[in-house]
Parts: C-alpha cells; structure tokens; sequence
C-alpha cells in the first residue's frame, strides 16, 4: 500500500445491520504526519499578510503537484483550489490530457476549506519555529488549518488512485480571511464553489483539549462590523466651553452611549454589542480641540438584526452627536455574517469524528463573538465548521486567539486531517 495511507483497511465497506462503522481508511502514517508537522512549523517561521501569500501559495501548489495533483492558484494571485476525483490516475489518456477533471454535473463536489494568511502581530514564543518575521505571527492557527486540509487532500489522493473514495473534493486554500469583509467573498466571485454541494472547515480553539472536537448546528460564530467615527466642530480654550463644541464630552458620551442606545433598540437575544477600541481627541490640557475619532466594533448574533445594524448604527450615533452639536462623518465597513452550521454538515461532521475517535471525543460548544468569513460560502452552500482543539491536555494556562503567545499542540493536525478525510468517505451528496 502507499506510504501516505494506513494499512487499517484499503476500502470503504457498506455499514453493518447493526448500524455500526469499520475501521475507516485515511489514517496517517508516521512519514507523513512529520512531514505535516515540519510543514506548518515552515509555515508558522514565515507568516504573510492577507493578499500577500506568495510564498504559502507556491509551498501548497508544489507539494500538491509533487502528489500527482492539479491545484490551480485563484485569480486574485494568491490561494488555491485543487480537485481529487475518484480513479484518480485511472483515467483516459484523453482525459488525462485534458487535466482529468471530471465534469462538474457529475456529482457535487465536498470542499474542504483553510485559510492561509497570517496575523500584523508579533511573535512573543520561545520556540525553535517562531516567526521570522517582525511583527506578523500565525497567531490565530491559520498554518494549521492550511496543513490540515493540504493532509487530507494528500491521503485522499491516495484513496482515489486506491479507488477507495466514492466522491470528490475540492481543497480550498483561502487568502485574507483576517482582512474585512474577508478572502471568502472574493474567492466566491472567482468560482470556488462552482460545482461544490457542501464545504467543511475547522478553527483552532484552544479552549478545546487536543484529540476532541467542538461541534454546535446553527449559529457558531458572530457577525462583525468595523465601524470609524469622526466627529468635528469649533474648538477653543476650556475656559470657555460653551462657545465651542466640545467634542472630549462628545466623544465620551457618545463611546458610552451609543452601545446603551442600542441595546435598546433591537432584540436582546441578537446579542447586538458595539465596542470601542480606539478614542482619539486632543493634544493639551487647556484646549479644546476641533476634532476626535473613534474606532470599534459591532457584533451580532442574529443574522437578521445584522442585516438592519447599518440603519440602525447610523441612526443612533447621528443622534447621539446632534445633541452635543457634533458634526459626525461615520464610516461603516461591512465584516461577516454569522456562520451559521446546516444541521446536515454538522452531522456528518459528527459522524467523521465518531469514527475516528469515538463518541466521547465530541463536545459542544458555544455560538461565539469571533467574526469569521467561512459564513459568506454558507450564503451559497451548505456547510459548517468546527472547532479543532489544540490545547496540550492538562494545560489550563489560558492561552487565547490574536495573541503573541499563541501556539498550538501539533497532535490537532492528526486529528484534523483524519476529521476530513472520514468526512469525505462518510459524504453523501
């Protein structure tokens, strides 16, 4: 048997009367596994900025031809796709020539999603792989999402020259998923899911003991807006602030209240929060200045009060600043909507790590704040993700997400990779 594949079993078996699963194919051998591991170490010494992923996209693309695949760059420059048909290798010679792609109507493709860009922020760990790049870190585990889904493409491409996949899959390695409104817009207008049923992912969580999974249908994430406010007026000197606009009260009030307001003004079951990360006003005690700005962001949990968070945004600041005689200019970017899992892919999601690791290795897990754009393809297909757990079991150091110390235990990419491969055995449609 190929080295890339486990001697557990060479075939897929139908399920017993008893309902209960063989031992699935797709395992990794140790070979692999190391080289899996010194490919997201590569990757994590050499992290790049959304849009920026040259060097990334060309170590997927060589590796993915060095196993006899055909990864096609997307059309931005940066990211991937590559398709694995089952008899792969077993084609026509005219087909072969052609690129051996099968037709898209032949059955809906499984896409397995990872997205490849990286963190503006420093690497502060102690380890033999940190970045090597200042001030920019895979701080969010996007090296081992990458690596996760370029393992299974690389076992699953096995299985298909084996003819031990029943149907195909797509990788999808996915630039910018950290840069608002995320790559995964932009990827869909460059035909990603053309031809795809239904796409798999997974995140980091490291809130989730390595080995297990967190799994939730419905809402997993949150909607994210960035929204940039500047107010202006007359300024002058703070012996007399009545003829002014006072634009530090303004701007306390309006970071203080704008949130209130809201909360007032929508279902509080959304789960509606507007947070400030960044005032800006001023430059002396004695002066009261012409201009300030605010920085933040809205979250949401329901997609339909997503949907109206703009009007009502827009709404409540503009009042908040009339009342302080503010001039208010308010730049509202559009983010993500939640990631919302189809009940179905959830399951088979489920199901996969059922037969990996048994039902014990299966937790739920809350709908969060985080903002993630693998919502924008479940605008056009279903899918869902779930939350890998990468924290070393017994470690309860609390290490998080967006932080210079981030780190991952490297067993996650093992459980990962083998995730997606039992999901693309167990697929059905």
């Amino acid at each position: 048997m190929n080295e890339l594949l486990s001697p557990a079993a060479e075939e897929v078996d139908a399920r017993g009367a008893a309902g209960v699963l063989p031992e699935l194919p797709g395992r990794l051998t140790e070979p692999l596994r190391r080289e899996l591991i010194a490919f997201r170490r590569d990757l994590h010494m050499h992290p790049e900025l959304g849009n920026q992923e040259f060097r990334t996209t060309a170590a997927l693309k060589t590796r993915l031809e060095r196993a006899g695949l055909r990864p096609r760059v997307l059309a931005m420059g940066t990211g991937l796709i590559c398709d694995i048909h089952p008899g792969l290798g077993q084609e026509p010679a005219d087909a072969r020539a052609a690129g051996g792609v099968e037709p898209v109507e032949a059955a809906p493709l499984l896409a397995l999603r990872g997205d490849i860009d990286a963190l503006p922020i420093p690497d502060t760990k102690d380890v033999p792989y940190r970045s090597t790049v200042p001030g920019r870190a895979h701080a969010c585990g996007h090296d081992v999402h990458t690596t996760v889904v370029l393992g299974a493409g690389l076992v699953l491409a096995e299985l298909a020259r084996a003819g031990a996949l029943p149907r195909p899959v797509r990788l999808l390695f996915q630039p910018a998923e950290e840069v608002l409104p995320g790559g995964a817009s932009d990827a869909v207008d460059c035909g990603v899911l053309d031809g795809v049923g239904s796409i798999l992912a997974v995140h980091c969580d490291p809130r989730v003991d390595a080995g297990r999974l967190g799994l939730r249908a419905g809402p997993i994430t949150s909607a994210c807006d960035r929204l940039e406010v500047v107010l202006s007026g007359a300024g002058g000197h703070t012996a007399r602030p009545h003829l002014t606009t006072d634009l530090v009260t303004a701007a306390a009030k309006l970071v203080t209240e704008a949130p209130a307001l809201l909360a007032r003004r929508v279902d509080a079951r959304s789960g509606l929060a507007l947070t400030w990360g960044r005032i800006e006003s001023g430059h002396t005690s004695n002066v009261i200045p012409q201009r300030a700005e605010m920085s933040g962001t809205l979250r949401c949990l329901d997609l339909s009060t997503w949907r109206e968070a703009p009007d009502l945004v827009h709404a409540a600041i503009d009042e908040l600043a009339t009342v302080y005689r503010a001039k208010c200019e308010l730049t509202y970017v559009r983010g993500v909507p939640p990631v919302v899992n189809e009940p179905s892919a959830t399951a088979l999601l489920r199901e996969a790590m059922t037969a990996r690791a048994g039902a014990a290795s299966v937790e739920s897990t809350e709908q969060s704040l985080g903002g993630e754009d693998f919502s924008w393809y479940l605008e056009h297909v279903p899918g869902a993700m779930a939350r890998l757990g990468v924290r070393p079991v017994g470690d309860r150091r609390g290490r998080d997400l967006h932080q210079g110390d981030f780190d991952a235990d490297e067993s996650a990419i093992t459980t990962g990779v083998e995730l997606f491969t039992a999901a693309a055995l167990l697929h059905r449609s």
